[in-house]
């Protein structure tokens, strides 16, 4: 039986002492949303953002071995999300 846990944005980042990131696949349509200093984009591509624990967007790439990358260089522990 599995239970589901309410967890706080605040308590979120705290995970792993602020050094837990994930990275996710997002539109080119929701790119402005996220990240309003980008240029304009074509619709359709398919990007990936690297964020902090708690939500917070770090970086914009066009590869998740990028994101992956950055996140290794600036000594965040990428995890999976699901």
């Amino acid at each position: 039986m599995t239970q589901d846990i309410d967890i706080t944005p605040e308590a979120l980042a705290l995970l792993g002492g602020g050094q837990i990131a994930y990275v996710r696949t997002i539109r080119s349509e929701d790119v402005p949303a996220m990240f309003p200093q980008a240029p304009e984009l074509a619709p359709g591509m398919t990007l990936f953002t690297l964020h902090a624990a708690d939500g917070t967007p770090i970086m914009l790439t066009n590869s998740r071995e990028a994101a992956l990358a950055n996140a290794k260089e600036h000594e965040l522990v990428p995890v999976s999300v699901h």
